[in-house]
């Protein structure tokens, strides 16, 4: 707002608003993932054991994390390498290949996470199996991939889908009806594949073998997923 001067200006003083440059908080960017990060002389590593029926012998995936901005706000842990043992070399070739894939793109930085589906999509021709639990893998190299989806929600780049209150009273209330509509059957409610009836059939959606047929619709007591609902 302009101001009318109605005195004669007798002594003048230049007042400077604009603070010196060593006053400026300078603004830190955080240290990101990227292709020219140097390698640190130690990385903290987390182990997973795959024990598959298609093998005597067990995998042991290692993912090493590096640190970034360690102490800081922004301090987050990132996947930087993988390493993949077993005393079985029928896929020592792949493997070793399949890991230096891996690694390669975890240090190449950015999102990452697409790895995790690409991988778990891989169908073996020769079919799949379950594990304990009732949860189908199509394929070894699914399991590898549903592995890194484990140590990536550990490390809290990937979040881990919660049902709420009402979908989990759901399928306690499901789970509940079904075992007093087919209490005599022990055939159907003996839990050979883990948490789920024995009788259950696999959900497209959870990939689980917890799919049963309640009030003439297919429900799955895993995830929730109803052709009804």
């Amino acid at each position: 707002m302009a101001t009318k001067i109605d005195k004669k200006i007798i002594d003048y003083k230049v007042i400077n608003e604009i603070p010196e440059e060593e006053d400026i908080p300078k603004k830190v960017e955080p240290d990101i993932l990227h292709e020219a990060t140097e390698r640190p002389e130690m990385l903290v590593g987390s182990t997973y054991k795959i024990k598959t029926p298609q093998s005597e012998h067990a995998l042991y995936i290692t993912i090493n994390d590096i640190i970034l901005n360690q102490a800081t706000d922004h301090e987050e842990r990132r996947p930087y390498e993988v390493f993949i043992n077993s005393k079985n070399m029928e896929h020592f070739q792949w493997v070793l290949a399949l890991t230096r894939v891996i690694s390669a793109c975890f240090r190449k930085g950015g999102d990452i996470c697409f790895l995790v589906e690409e991988l778990k999509a891989v169908f073996d021709p020769k079919g799949g199996y379950f594990k304990k639990g009732g949860v189908y893998m199509p394929s070894l190299v699914a399991e590898i991939g549903a592995a890194i989806e484990s140590h990536m929600k550990q490390i809290g780049m990937l979040k881990e889908e919660e049902l709420d209150e009402h979908h989990q009273q759901f399928l306690v209330d499901k789970r509940k009806e079904f075992e007093a509509r087919y209490n005599n059957d022990t055939a159907t409610i003996n839990d050979t594949e883990g948490s789920f009836p024995a009788r259950a059939a696999l959900c497209s959606k959870c990939s689980t073998k917890a799919l049963v047929m309640m009030d003439g619709c297919m429900t799955c007591l895993n995830c929730g997923d109803s052709k009804c609902s």
